[in-house]
């Protein structure tokens, strides 16, 4: 068989099979056939969107990216209908503090970083964003105000999903192994891991590891994380100001807002306030709409797993792929110390 005719094979055979995997991604084995038979957990979903795209490409580029980013909107949405605003906002006090200070320093580090070892300026700028902020979302948000080519970008987003892929994987046992609680590893992955939804996936998997029966990392996770996305407006102001000052006018673009945050606040208040008297009826829809959004989570996992092609990771280069870990560990490290030293 030559190569050509086995990559015809492999579309062939992929094609429909995307469709197959992605059934059994959503399907609610747990539900129909009993707890046991809950083994699609984040990493796994994850993972099999790697393998699924290294070994068939990926047959359907411009759906699996729409899938990956509306439907993981929708999903942190549901999130919040099972969520309570007055707990959630006390527990996550501290981890919004320290969002505050991780955010501006990320950022002055990594655009010096990117100096030193003289990396494409918006490139440096987008992978610095991403890591402060919130990933893919960040360097979307504030890609067009830079006025960044498809070059820049696809490196930047590059960088920021291998990453993202290996922090679903080894954030779970790495928190266990320091013996994180929920709360502390909830505020860790929501600051130290780029993507909402690795960071939703790696608090799932962390619940769902080593406190069976509860989503309380999850839920933390989920509220600081969006908490942190927020700042993606400041920064495209700020990102438009400055490149506008430096560049002669250039940086005028429209500026994406993440409204789907501000309808997960919405989910959290409607949840938070609904009568005693009408959780009898409301209740069981909430629950509902909590347990469709983490079946709809694993599909998106599965889905950014299947957009890393190989290509993906060829065309990111060393010097982008260096300055992003060194932000991460930086980051990682120093948010580990804090939330260690100072949530019990």
């Amino acid at each position: 068989m030559t190569k050509t005719t086995q990559t015809s094979l492999f579309k062939k055979i992929g094609a429909p099979l995307y469709w197959v995997l992605l059934f059994i991604m959503i399907f609610p084995f747990d539900l129909v056939f009993g707890e046991e038979y809950h083994f699609i957990s984040p990493p796994v979903a994850l993972f099999l969107g790697l393998a699924f795209a290294f070994i068939f490409g990926i047959p359907y580029p411009t759906f699996n990216k729409k899938l990956s980013k509306y439907l993981l909107q929708a999903s942190v949405v549901g999130l919040g209908f099972g969520m309570n605003l007055q707990k959630s906002l006390q527990s996550g006090a501290d981890g919004m503090l320290f969002t505050i200070v991780s955010v501006i320093g990320v950022m002055i580090i990594g655009v010096l970083l990117g100096r030193y070892m003289k990396i494409q300026e918006k490139t440096s700028y987008l992978i610095s964003s991403g890591t402060a902020i919130c990933g893919g979302s960040a360097i979307a948000a504030v890609g067009p105000v830079l006025k960044a080519n498809q070059n820049e970008m696809a490196v930047s987003l590059g960088v920021i999903f291998i990453l993202n892929a290996i922090a679903l994987f080894i954030f779970p046992p790495m928190g266990h192994f320091f013996g994180l609680n929920q709360e502390q590893f909830g505020t860790w992955a929501a600051i130290a891991i780029h993507d909402t939804s690795s960071v939703v996936g790696a608090g799932a998997a962390f619940d769902q590891m080593y406190f069976p029966g509860s989503t309380k990392a999850c839920d933390l996770a989920t509220l600081i994380k969006c908490t942190r996305a927020l700042w993606i407006i400041p920064l495209a102001f700020f990102s438009m100001w400055f490149f506008r000052n430096k560049q002669g006018g250039e940086g005028k673009a429209k500026i994406s807002i993440p409204w789907f945050i501000l309808l997960f606040v919405v989910a959290m208040i409607i949840n938070t306030y609904t009568p005693e008297s009408a959780m009898s009826v409301m209740g069981p829809i909430y629950n509902g709409l909590v347990i469709a959004a983490k079946k709809a989570l694993v599909a998106v996992l599965f889905a950014i797993g299947a957009s890393l092609s190989l290509n993906v990771i060829k065309q990111v280069g060393v010097k982008p792929l260096i300055q992003a870990i060194t932000l991460w560990v930086a980051i990682g490290a120093t948010s580990l110390f804090v939330v260690i030293e100072t949530i019990n």
